[in-house]
């Protein structure tokens, strides 16, 4: 165990929660958890390099080692989907939500390089990030890509999957980008597509019913600074740096 602790570290009730999916009975140089769980989220929550682990973290290799492992294997998004239904349960909600809402957020890239283009609405020069929420705000599915691709473009790619592990959705709720998906969705996913218009009377300000949600939860993205921009040149990369935060945010409704 460290001597030194952080405010992105693991509770113990956390990791209780998550360690049987990193069960193993092989020896390693470092915890699992102390070492290398706590040393990601150490990463995503203050944004600093790889290269510039503190001492008291599994050298940085090692850290990124595993990172890429189980960006590889899908391991974090299979547990973050577990830790959403548990996180409903204990709400007193079904495990699986009915309905979903789906919205993009344009994020600047760096100099890293990889994909990326120009979003000529919202004037940001990097990638999308494609998010379907709920309620709660928790993730149910994610795809990033370049910023100039257009929503309906990728609607399918990023609910396809989740489609695929969820049962009770019937409806899906988005902006006036998505308008033109009602038939694509009812015969391709069997799931109505309500499109949310906002209120043009309104001066100022307004919140749009139902897609406030995806907004908090991009709220939420600003409080861990590896995703104030974007910084990876892989965009599975990305994916894995936003389930990870996501992860965390979802455990410390069970803690």
């Amino acid at each position: 165990m460290r001597q030194k602790r952080y405010s992105s570290d693991l509770t113990d009730s956390q990791w209780e929660q998550i360690k049987r999916y990193f069960a193993t009975g092989r020896r390693r140089k470092y915890d699992l958890r102390y070492h290398v769980l706590d040393a990601i989220l150490y990463i995503v929550k203050t944004g600093t390099q790889w290269r510039m682990l503190p001492g008291e973290f599994a050298r940085w290799r090692a850290a990124h080692y595993y990172f890429r492992r189980w960006r590889e294997e899908g391991r974090i998004r299979c547990i973050l989907s577990i830790t959403c239904r548990s996180a409903r349960r204990r709400a007193g909600r079904h495990g699986e939500p009915s309905a979903l809402i789906v919205d993009c957020q344009s994020v600047p890239s760096t100099r890293a390089g990889g994909i990326s283009s120009f979003d000529a609405f919202k004037k940001v020069n990097g990638r999308k990030r494609h998010i379907a929420a709920r309620a709660q705000g928790l993730l149910w599915g994610l795809v990033v890509h370049a910023a100039g691709d257009h929503e309906t473009q990728w609607a399918l790619q990023l609910l396809a999957p989740v489609a695929s592990r969820l049962d009770r959705v019937e409806t899906v709720f988005a902006d006036q980008a998505y308008q033109g998906l009602e038939e694509t969705f009812d015969k391709k996913l069997d799931w109505t597509l309500e499109v949310v218009e906002s209120d043009d009377d309104e001066s100022g300000f307004s919140v749009d019913p139902k897609r406030w949600i995806v907004e908090r939860t991009y709220g939420w993205f600003g409080g861990w600074r590896r995703l104030d921009r974007e910084y990876e040149r892989r965009v599975d990369s990305s994916e894995t740096m936003v389930r990870f935060a996501m992860l965390r945010i979802a455990l410390n409704r069970l803690d």
